[in-house]
């Protein structure tokens, strides 16, 4: 048996989850949402990656996530990707960084602002 901890609303449900040849048996959720987290958690489970990019010209960084959660084994290759990327300023929030990152289909994104003035 595996215990999570629901993270999709504040609730925090404890959700025990056993394993059948035949399927998934979950209990513990209060809502449907808990019982769609656990199934996806044991079966495909995704994470949203936060990181930062170097900024040519300049010693500070900018924040950038994933547009969507992608597949976990993903994060490594997406992680070595974005450890490349050097951007050229200027940069807005929401201005995508690269379009499918480690091919997920997923664009990297800025979650930061990076003026054109030195």
């Amino acid at each position: 048996m595996t215990e999570l901890t629901c993270i999709v609303c504040p609730l925090g449900c404890r959700i025990r989850v056993e394993r059948y040849a035949n399927g998934l048996k979950i209990t513990g959720n209060e809502c449907p949402r808990g019982l769609a987290y656990a199934r996806e958690e044991m079966t495909a489970p995704k994470r949203t990656l936060t990181a930062v990019v170097k900024v040519a010209g300049r010693k500070s960084m900018l924040p950038v996530k994933t547009k969507a959660a992608i597949p976990k084994a993903k994060i490594w290759p997406a992680m070595q990707e974005i450890k490349a990327i050097t951007v050229l300023p200027p940069v807005s929030v929401g201005q995508v960084i690269k379009e499918n990152l480690a091919e997920t289909g997923v664009p990297l994104v800025a979650t930061g602002t990076v003026s054109g003035d030195d």
